[in-house]
């Protein structure tokens, strides 16, 4: 399925590029987690592991070898250093605060890294009987679809609650009224992440999301690198999320006849 395989590769580039920004910022960027515990040694170590784990993830989608496996492992270290250690944060800051949006992107990563495995060929069954679990097609796109809509419904709702700093985003050459396009855009990630949310609508929310976000790559991140070197994170993130948006667009008409690999879709594998 052709945007099956451009979701995986847009994924694929935005993890070789995160996974690298791991490294260079020394911070762990996939999923944005908390800062290293002060009290703790071992960030350098821990960073750079993980950096070089997320650039692996993201070979092993690209050779298609050992993609599923490598998508599971990085979707359980995203949820355990960075989701869980934000939900504290989250439950103790304001309503729609930064931190949610933080978390959000853990979400998201946690579950577009299943949605991603879910295209991806099976676990041979010769390696052990966990492998029935881990070659869940179906649900774990439907997981992955439900953590991306939760995550751009409350992005669209802070554009409402922020949109002074939204519209900052906006490039100047823009036309119309900046105002209006970033109430615009909160309106399209509201419904889009609705969308994502409901079964019948997941496969042409899924397109439309995936295609806005990547023009969002190209109109607003891609020219800010050049001005904020933090924006280099947000360009592989926008690019991570249109990725999974197009694999789940692609995938669910097929996937959703089958929950283990034995009735996968040749095409997908």
């Amino acid at each position: 399925m052709p945007l099956v395989a451009i979701g995986r590769t847009f994924f694929a580039i935005a993890l070789l590029g995160l996974g690298v920004e791991h490294i260079v910022f020394h911070e762990f960027v996939t999923g944005r987690a908390p800062a290293w515990p002060d009290a703790v040694p071992g960030k350098l170590l821990w960073v750079n592991g993980s950096g070089v784990l997320v650039i692996l993830a993201g070979v092993f989608i690209v050779i298609r070898r050992g993609g599923r496996q490598a998508m599971l492992g990085l979707g359980l270290m995203v949820f355990v250093w960075a989701l869980l250690r934000h939900l504290p944060i989250v439950a103790g800051d304001a309503l729609l605060a930064g931190s949610w949006t933080r978390a959000g992107k853990a979400l998201a990563f946690v579950g577009g890294s299943l949605a991603v495995a879910g295209t991806l060929p099976p676990i041979p069954a010769a390696a052990g009987g966990w492998s029935r679990y881990a070659n869940t097609t179906g649900p774990f796109v439907r997981f992955g679809g439900i953590c991306l809509g939760c995550f751009l419904i409350v992005s669209g709702v802070q554009h409402f609650k922020f949109t002074t700093f939204v519209v900052t985003l906006i490039p100047e050459w823009f036309p119309g009224n900046h105002m209006w396009w970033a109430q615009f855009a909160g309106v399209a990630l509201i419904a889009g992440g609705l969308g994502l949310l409901v079964t019948r609508t997941t496969r042409l929310a899924g397109l439309m999301v995936g295609l806005m976000l990547f023009s969002w790559v190209l109109i607003v991140h891609l020219p800010r690198t050049f001005t904020s070197v933090s924006d280099g994170i947000a360009l592989f993130e926008a690019l991570a999320f249109s990725g999974i948006a197009l694999a789940m667009a692609g995938a669910p008409g097929h996937l959703a006849r089958s929950t283990v690999a034995g009735g996968l879709s040749p095409r997908l594998n």
